[in-house]
């Protein structure tokens, strides 16, 4: 087949994966915007040694190319686009150990390449394809050593595209809250170039069913007199750990809900999990759970920012013990009102140190709503009835913590 036939292959199966991806960053981009580029096929050879990736475009694309370490990534930032090819045609090899891309924000898209050992781009261009319909990003990566790699992170300068200023949609204020109302923030776990877990049967990216499952909740709440929600993010958009609890308290948020739908090794564990706070595990597989949790940002290719130093403030502490003690009683409340409705694993109350968990004035859980590495829960997961029932459920359990929260002068 000619190169030419082969190109309009995969052009025509690109638009036909990326069509809705596209025409929901148009609507929110909005008339006076452009449409997103579409990367339609891509592909990665080489070994330990060299890696060349080559990324197909329907037009020429702009790019920017960052260092970060600890660990070794390379960043590749675009302008917003539509990622149409297939994940395996991309998969991590040769230098690379894990590669990620996807949607930063309605303006930009990001390629993250993690790297066993330390790495450079001896090569970044911008090729016109030979029949002049398209264009290819060639990136031909190669080891250097650390001390190269460590130049190379101290003498550029760039900004993240995620930590530039917020957009509207990204700190939704209630603004139909009165006073008196209880404001709940509902965050949908993931969410961009963070696509969190995989169904094990589907395919089906984590960041998709935790955004249905938000809509639904806030939906739910927001028909509960006297009850306010929100959601952190309302499309398919990367906020880091940070910037979901940041959203909840610039909006006086009463609660905090974050809603995940994990992956585990044993795929036949199954069943929802409540998470608070804690600086020690309760068990393992919250400490697994934790870490991959708040490896949230590395994915993104965000640099590691240092935790800051602890507060000797006695207040502080007294709010923060204040505010666990409000999500454990939550949780309880939760697991209360799922007994004999909706299945949980054994002892569903752990705790772990979560990041996004981290607002010391607002109490906050992480459910796992159940995990898509076992197939049965992946088949509830993604069905509309046993959504509505678990939101139903959760909406009792925040009615009964809010009456709690009351009756003791909250």
């Amino acid at each position: 087949m000619a190169e030419s036939s082969k190109r309009k292959m995969r052009l025509v199966y690109a638009l036909a994966a990326a069509l809705s991806l596209q025409a929901a960053i148009a609507v929110a981009a909005g008339p006076n915007k452009p449409e997103p580029l579409l990367a339609y096929a891509a592909r990665i050879v080489g070994d330990d040694a060299r890696t060349r990736v080559v990324i197909d475009f329907d037009r020429q694309p702009s790019f920017s190319v960052h260092y970060i370490a600890n660990p070794v990534r390379i960043v590749v930032d675009l302008p917003a686009t539509a990622f149409g090819f297939k994940a395996d045609d991309l998969g991590a090899r040769g230098l690379f150990k894990d590669i990620r891309y996807g949607t930063m924000d309605e303006n930009s898209a990001r390629i993250v390449l993690m790297a066993i050992k330390p790495v450079k781009l001896a090569i970044a261009k911008v090729q016109e394809d030979e029949d002049g319909k398209g264009h290819r990003l060639v990136l031909d990566a190669e080891r250097v050593s650390k001390e190269e790699f460590a130049t190379l992170v101290k003498a550029q300068s760039w900004s993240d595209p995620a930590t530039t200023p917020q957009t509207a949609s990204a700190k939704p204020a209630p603004d139909t809250a009165k006073p008196g109302d209880f404001i709940i923030a509902v965050d949908a776990g993931h969410g961009g170039i963070d696509t969190g877990a995989i169904g094990a049967d589907t395919k089906t990216e984590e960041k998709q069913v935790t955004l249905a499952f938000a809509k639904a909740l806030a939906d739910r709440l927001n028909r509960e007199a006297g009850i306010k929600a929100f959601l952190t993010r309302s499309d398919d958009e990367f906020l880091s750990l940070a910037e979901r609890v940041q959203i909840a308290r610039e909006n006086h948020a009463g609660l905090f809900i974050s809603l995940h739908a994990d992956t585990l090794k044993q795929k036949d564990i199954r069943g929802s999990t409540v998470y608070t706070i804690s600086d020690k595990a309760s068990d393992k597989l919250a400490a697994d759970l934790a870490d991959r949790e708040n490896l949230s940002d590395q994915i993104a290719g965000k640099e590691t920012v240092a935790e800051p130093p602890a507060v000797a403030d006695i207040l502080l502490d007294l709010t923060r013990r204040e505010t666990q003690a409000f999500s454990i009683s939550l949780a309880e409340s939760v697991l209360g009102s799922f007994k004999d409705q909706i299945s949980t694993i054994n002892n569903p109350h752990r705790h772990a140190g979560f990041r996004v968990l981290q607002a010391p004035d607002v109490p906050s859980i992480l459910l796992e709503l159940g995990f898509l590495s076992n197939v049965d829960d992946e088949k509830l997961l993604l069905d509309d009835k046993w959504r509505a029932k678990v939101v139903d459920r959760l909406t009792d359990a925040v009615k009964h913590y809010r009456s709690s929260f009351v009756a003791n002068g909250g």
